[in-house]
């Protein structure tokens, strides 16, 4: 049975707390969007996770949401190694995904029922193991391993300066024309030890329209 952990931040959590006296731009984000709550699944989601951003990968939220959505049908409804398995690169390909894409989920797949990736076993490794077990499976670069850090791991402190929905927000609320690696790490360094969760308020910020207007830390 699938298992679901919610996690609920309010304004007086020591996270927020914390956030908030270190970025007052972020802070006025904070405030404005208010607490959040997400969820944590369990070890058998996060290999559907991994699917769902690699078929993701360069496409738009609404086109890679139906190709994903398609795949669920292929599988009857349960995204699975076991379920994934028994496809053909063509039977994936044939719902709209490339046929590189195709093979990185078999790829994925292969390697999880092999036990060359121990899914489970992740949850006890060091944010940086994370990153390179997994970007040593091809289809899988450091972008996809930091979203499963933030998303399926729940880790405090991943800055995603490699996300185009991040780097939106950020752009906005800082008013900044460089958004370079560098600049980036340098501008959100104060945010750590809870990147992932400033990270979090930014991509709400996006989903909530806010970015379509311009910021004003006063107003």
């Amino acid at each position: 049975m699938e298992h679901v952990e919610t996690v609920t931040l309010s304004l007086d959590s020591p996270e927020i707390v914390y956030l908030c006296s270190r970025d007052k731009r972020l802070a006025k984000i904070i405030t404005t969007i208010g607490p959040i709550t997400y969820t944590i699944r369990d070890d058998a989601d996060s290999y559907a996770f991994l699917v769902h951003e690699i078929i993701e990968q360069m496409l738009s939220i609404k086109a890679g949401q139906s190709i994903y959505s398609r795949l669920i049908e292929l599988c009857e409804g349960n995204i699975c190694p076991q379920a994934i398995s028994k496809l053909s690169v063509e039977q994936i390909r044939s719902i709209g995904t490339s046929a590189a894409k195709a093979e990185y989920i078999m790829n994925l797949t292969n390697h999880v029922l092999s036990g060359e990736l121990d899914l489970a076993a992740l949850r006890n490794e060091p944010d940086s193991n994370v990153i390179k077990k997994l970007t040593e499976i091809r289809g899988i670069g450091t972008w996809t391993a930091k979203m499963y850090l933030i998303f399926v791991l729940n880790r405090s402190d991943i800055l995603p300066f490699e996300d185009g929905a991040f780097l939106q927000s950020y752009r906005w609320m800082y008013k900044a024309t460089d958004c370079s690696p560098n600049a980036v790490k340098s501008k959100c360094k104060k945010w750590s030890p809870y990147s992932s969760i400033a990270s979090r308020y930014l991509y709400r910020a996006l989903d909530w329209g806010l970015t379509k207007e311009a910021f004003h830390l006063y107003k």
